[in-house]
Parts: C-alpha cells; sequence; structure tokens
C-alpha cells in the first residue's frame, strides 16, 4: 500500500470514528436523532450551516469552473452572504414556528403553513427525487478525488464503497450528533489545506499572487472579466447568483433545514449570520487556483481536476495524502447530512408513517437504501444522473415562493395556488434542462420561477374575482 493510500484510508476511518463517538447517549425519538434534540450551541450550529460552503464542488469544482468559464466563476463568491442578509430575519421565525408545531423537515412546515397534506407531500417528493442525485455527486466525487490522487481507479471504487458503508453505520449510530462531531474535523483540515495549498501553488508556480494575475492578463485577458450573451456571460452570472441566492435566503434545499432546527434558540442562528458570510470569503483561494492551472495546464486540461494536478507536482505524498482526506471529509459530512434529510422526508411526508417507533425504523432503512442505490449507479453508471442533477438547486427552488409567501405575507396564499405554480416552474425547468436552450445561458430556475410567481398571483386573482378562495385553517392533527 503506497503512503497515499495509507493516509487516505486512514482518514477514512477516523472520520467513522468521529461520528460514532459523537453519540453521548441512545436517541430516544426521531427528533433527537433528525435535529439533535434542538440544543445545539452557536459553535455546532455554525460548522453545520457552514458545511455547505466547502463540499466536493470546491475541490472539483471551483478551480475547474475558472479553467472553463473564467471570472464567471465569481459568482460562487456573493451569493451564500446575499442569503445569510435575509436569513438573519426569517431564519429565527422558521425555528419558532417549527419548534412550536414539531416540525422536522421543510415539507412539515409548508404542510402546516398551508393546512395542505398535498403540498407537504409534494415537497416531500420533490425533496427526494431532486437530494439523490446531490447525494450520488458526493459518492462519485469522493472516488474521482481518491483516484486522482493514486492513479489507480480500482483504489477510487473501494474507497468509495468503504467510505459510504462508515457513512451509512455513523448516521444510524449517532444521527444528526455524529454529523456534528465529524464537522469540527472536517472544517479545521479543510481550512489548513486550503491556506497550505492555495498559498503554495501560486508561489510555487508563478512567484506570487500579482504574477498569476498579470500572466492571466498578458495571455488571455478575456478570462478576467465577464462579458457578452452566451455561455458565462453576464446574463448566466448574474441569472445564477440570483437563483443561489434565492435558494439560500429561503431555505430551498431540505438538507439545510436540520442544522437550523438543531439550534437552541433563535439567538444562536442570528449570531451566526453576522459571521458566516466572512466564513465565505475564503473561497476565494481555490478561484486564484484556477487561474493558475490556467496559465500552467492551459485551458485544454481536465478541469474538475486542476487543483489536485497542481499539487501532485510539488507537495510530498504524505500531503497528497491529507489533501486527500481534507477532499473526502467534503463528501462523507454533507452526504451524512443530506441521508439524515432525505431519509426523514420518505418516513414523516411521503410513507407517513404513524406510530414514532416505525417512523424511526423506516427512517433509518431509508438511510441504508438510499445510499446503496446511489453507491450502485456511481459505480456502475455514474453518469446516468448527469441531467437530472441540472435539476437539483433549479428544481427545489421552485419552492421558495411558498416558503417566503409563508414567512412573510400576512394574508394567507391558498394550497392551491402555491401548487399549481410549483408544478408550473417545475414544467418549465425540466423542458429547459431536457429540450430547449435558455436565451442567452440565462438560468432554467430563474425563468421557472418567473412563472411561477406568475401562476401563484393569477390563481390568487382569479379565486378573489370569483369569490372561491378559501379561508386559512389549520392543519388538523398538526405534528408534535
Amino acid at each position: 500500500m503506497s503512503t497515499i493510500e495509507f493516509v487516505t484510508l486512514g482518514g477514512i476511518v477516523l472520520v467513522a470514528v468521529l461520528g460514532f463517538i459523537g453519540r453521548r447517549h441512545p436517541n430516544t425519538d426521531l427528533a433527537d436523532w433528525t435535529v439533535g434534540g434542538r440544543r445545539f450551541g452557536v459553535a455546532t450550529t455554525w460548522l453545520l450551516q457552514a458545511g455547505e460552503t466547502f463540499t466536493t464542488f470546491t475541490f472539483l469544482g471551483t478551480a475547474g469552473l475558472v479553467v472553463s468559464g473564467g471570472a464567471a466563476a465569481f459568482y460562487s463568491m456573493p451569493y451564500v452572504p446575499l442569503g445569510y442578509l435575509l436569513l438573519y430575519f426569517i431564519a429565527p421565525k422558521i425555528w419558532r414556528m417549527a419548534k412550536s408545531h414539531g416540525h422536522l423537515t421543510q415539507a412539515d412546515f409548508l404542510e402546516n403553513s398551508y393546512s395542505s397534506r398535498t403540498l407537504g407531500t409534494l415537497a416531500g417528493i420533490a425533496g427526494v427525487v431532486f437530494l439523490l442525485p446531490y447525494l450520488q455527486l458526493q459518492i462519485t466525487g469522493l472516488g474521482l478525488i481518491v483516484q486522482l490522487v493514486t492513479g489507480n481507479h480500482t483504489t477510487g471504487v473501494w474507497s468509495m464503497v468503504i467510505a459510504f458503508i462508515l457513512v451509512v453505520a455513523f448516521v444510524l449510530w449517532s444521527g444528526l450528533r455524529g454529523v456534528a462531531t465529524t464537522a469540527y474535523f472536517k472544517d479545521a483540515l479543510m481550512l489548513i489545506m486550503l491556506f497550505v495549498v492555495c498559498i503554495a501553488i501560486p508561489i510555487h508556480f508563478t512567484g506570487g499572487f500579482t504574477n498569476v494575475f498579470h500572466q492571466v492578463q498578458e495571455t488571455m485577458p478575456s478570462l478576467l472579466s465577464v462579458h457578452g450573451r452566451g455561455d458565462y456571460g453576464i446574463p448566466w452570472y448574474i441569472s445564477n447568483m440570483a437563483i443561489s441566492a434565492i435558494g439560500v435566503a429561503f431555505m430551498t434545499l431540505p438538507h439545510g433545514w436540520p442544522p437550523v432546527l438543531a439550534a437552541r434558540n433563535s439567538t444562536v442562528l442570528r449570531r451566526n449570520y453576522l459571521w458566516l458570510p466572512i466564513y465565505n470569503t475564503f473561497i476565494v483561494m481555490p478561484l486564484i487556483v484556477g487561474y493558475v492551472a490556467v496559465v500552467i495546464l492551459g485551458r485544454s486540461t481536465d478541469a474538475d481536476a486542476a487543483l489536485l494536478h497542481l499539487a501532485g507536482r510539488m507537495f510530498p505524498d504524505w500531503l497528497i495524502g491529507v489533501l486527500a482526506v481534507a477532499g473526502i471529509t467534503t463528501a462523507m459530512v454533507p452526504s451524512a447530512v443530506l441521508l439524515i434529510a432525505i431519509s426523514t422526508l420518505v418516513s414523516r411526508n411521503i410513507a407517513r408513517v404513524k406510530s414514532a417507533r416505525r417512523q424511526y425504523t423506516v427512517t433509518q432503512v431509508t438511510v441504508v437504501a438510499a445510499t446503496a442505490a446511489s453507491l450502485i449507479l456511481a459505480i456502475v453508471m455514474p453518469d446516468l444522473l448527469a441531467n437530472l442533477l441540472l435539476l437539483t438547486f433549479s428544481g427545489l427552488d421552485q419552492l421558495a415562493p411558498a416558503i417566503g409567501a409563508a414567512l412573510l405575507f400576512r394574508r394567507r396564499i391558498s394550497a392551491q395556488a402555491i401548487i399549481a405554480g410549483i408544478l408550473a416552474g417545475l414544467a418549465v425547468v425540466i423542458v429547459y434542462t431536457f429540450w430547449l436552450v435558455p436565451p442567452w445561458a440565462v438560468s432554467e430556475g430563474i425563468i421557472g420561477l418567473g412563472v411561477n410567481v406568475l401562476v401563484v398571483a393569477a390563481w390568487e386573482g382569479i379565486s378573489a374575482a370569483t369569490g372561491r378562495r378559501d379561508a386559512p385553517r389549520e392543519l388538523a392533527g398538526q405534528r408534535q
């Protein structure tokens, strides 16, 4: 076994061990397993919420996006702080409503807000369908990281299998508490390696940060600005930044809900949203490495592997192994949160199991089934869900009007209008993803969201004009 393989395997095992020791006492119910009993303080909640900032996309996509699209890749910097600006005000309200009614999922919140089981089921199905490709991406990304640093495809496959068997094991054992424990290790290692790699690479290859941009300016100046209307042009930049900011601000991705609902109180969330935007600025480091890759490797290089290829040219094997472990944690820890979100949606909002004990059992079985399906597809047919993955963010953002209206409007919008808007928005996103090309490369999510809002407004207008608008009512049998 090579040094890189030894360090990589050791890192995978260490992450799992940390996940196992995260449980301090047996989980007594689904709320304890899913949201940690709603007892997390500032530091733990911070790390769980910050986990989405650095995922496998950081290692495999951020630098690569610079290679492909130049300055347009910087759309990934402002959208999170913009989203947090609104979350500072609405996340505490979400927490209080969820605490009051016993919500554990995004679909619970929508079902209760609109007194509609149909909407709850629709949100649950959408969440599972659109999160499964995201889970497969994490699995595939982990295998690709190991394959790139070891040069061995077989090692990458076995790493995927071992890592995700261990992820399932500690998720079943510890729930969100295990994820929180591993998050401390993941973010500490991630930040250390980002500073080491993203400072050392520009200095080693180009003599410093300013030299990187001087060389790009001399050879490929177009990569330093966003221009035009095609791929990676101004409409692409603005629309993708907007759809991403909307997704963050309105918590449209279901796996973003457990970290928020796990907070001890709403004050914890407000404190975090003051400082989380600063954390997101660290994403500039792999973006700079992307420009180094353009200068040293050229634009014909494998974009997703750019950072690892540069690191492999200058670091010793043991440090490459540590870098691989940092990348692996960015797959394992977010995957654990995804599994918790998917399985809870299935048990509470799709299968709708009544008994607390059976609900917990269905959740645990779903964790195993979802991981097994994603793992098999990642190994056998890694590109099968590639198109569906494009729908993850644009598709789930169609829930933004429903969440926003429930929080911001005193006058309750009818569930029928919200459901019609979601279905219309999803239809538009699907059509533009699979069959049509959006004009000027505008995000299909933005187009779908526009149609979504228009349908909701039209439905409400017609209902008001015809006197058929239903009065708001509380959902019978609210979850506790």
